[in-house]
């Protein structure tokens, strides 16, 4: 019998070999837009209409008469993974951050229509009753679930708890959640029909790798002598820099309305990086300028993964988790709230007339209209 080959730990590791194909995905995603837009004729019926340009967008508006109505669902992904291994490793839970990852994966999406997150629903699906026993770790969950809707200034509505033995793997839990929130006044709706040239690009810091790329960190945990306790050169380990919590973004939204700036477009950065800010089916250059500081987890595993600039951009955050498209003479003035808020934020470029496609300048990077199908 042959040995196996070792796997050649200087090999780049990229996001499709850690099982995640966008390839595969986004086509399914199109088929339910499509099928899903064929429904939205019974809105009718209740005397209410859809919002036809949030088809597509991360959330979903209904024009309700008086305000628009934004909802959203949102499933937290794989970090709860980690978690579970550095509670082994160090006897800490850190399902209070968590909480707020999966809180964050759902209102930061329903913000981008210029929505106030108004109610939060929990789906907390474990593999077994047992899950729910440890009550250091439930403790932990539903005190971060309540402090992040706090810092987001939402109700809990309630949620559900079902134990699914045979679908959920036994030992773990599948975390989402729902927002729905209101658009008021209507001058507020932002799906981008004032976007256009000359607007400035604003980026919102992240605090790591937020919720997204976590089958690419697990995987890479994999090729690392320390696994999840590496230092990542700054005194702090891989597994503690990824389960940072993803920063909630609303607040600074809601700051901004205050003052009357309405964002012409919003792009929560997530799954697909930087070529979000393809988002919007418009036909226009996105040029970004200035590259804000990449995380210490993000430059460790974009160095560790063998990443080039093209391939990690395109699949991370890389320190810039929210984008917001406002008119030029607001730019300085979202940045200044934001950092009033806590959250570091640049103007990173602005838009222009040309062909659909984002150009990192001072990365030479390029990310072309065929790179981003969402619709």
């Amino acid at each position: 019998m042959t040995a196996a080959t070792p796997p050649n730990q200087n090999a780049p590791l990229t996001y499709d070999q850690a099982g995640v194909n966008y390839d595969l995905i986004d086509p399914l995603k199109v088929a339910a837009q499509r099928a899903a837009a064929a429904t939205g004729s019974h809105l009718a019926s209740h005397g209410f209409s859809e919002v036809l340009a949030s088809r597509g967008e991360s959330a979903y508006v209904v024009d309700v008469g008086p305000m628009y109505l934004a909802s959203i669902v949102e499933c937290l992904g794989t970090k709860t993974l980690v978690a579970d291994e550095m509670a082994t490793l160090t006897g800490k839970s850190y399902y209070d951050s968590i909480a707020q990852d999966t809180i964050a994966m759902a209102v930061n999406d329903l913000i981008t229509v210029g929505a106030t997150p108004l109610v939060v629903q929990a789906y907390w699906a474990a593999g077994g009753s047992d899950w729910f026993g440890d009550k250091v770790r439930a403790n932990a969950l539903v005190a971060g679930w309540k402090k992040a809707c706090e810092v987001c200034n939402v109700a809990w509505g309630g949620g559900e708890t079902p134990a699914l033995a045979g679908i959920v793997a036994d030992g773990r839990v599948d975390l989402a959640a729902s927002c729905t929130g209101i658009i008021s006044p209507k001058t507020r709706l932002s799906v981008g029909d004032a976007l256009g040239a000359g607007d400035a690009i604003v980026f919102l810091a992240s605090s790591g790798i937020h919720a997204n790329g976590l089958s690419l960190a697990r995987k890479l945990a994999e090729r690392l002598p320390q696994g999840y306790l590496t230092d990542i050169g700054n005194g702090q380990s891989y597994g503690e820099a990824l389960l940072a919590p993803t920063v909630l973004y609303s607040p600074v939204t809601e700051a901004l309305a205050k003052e009357g700036i309405i964002p012409n477009y919003c792009a929560n950065v997530t799954g697909h990086g930087w070529r979000k800010l393809l988002r919007h089916p418009k036909q226009l250059t996105y040029r970004i300028t200035q590259v804000p500081p990449k995380t210490p987890v993000l430059a460790f595993m974009q160095k560790e993964c063998g990443l080039d600039d093209h391939e990690a951009y395109g699949t991370l955050n890389m320190g810039a988790g929210f984008a917001l498209y406002v008119k030029p003479e607001h730019a300085e003035r979202v940045v200044a709230v934001a950092k009033g808020l806590g959250i570091d934020a640049w103007v990173a470029g602005r838009v222009e007339d040309g062909p659909k496609q984002v150009i990192i300048e001072p990365l030479g990077v390029t990310y072309g209209a065929d790179e981003l199908q969402l619709r």
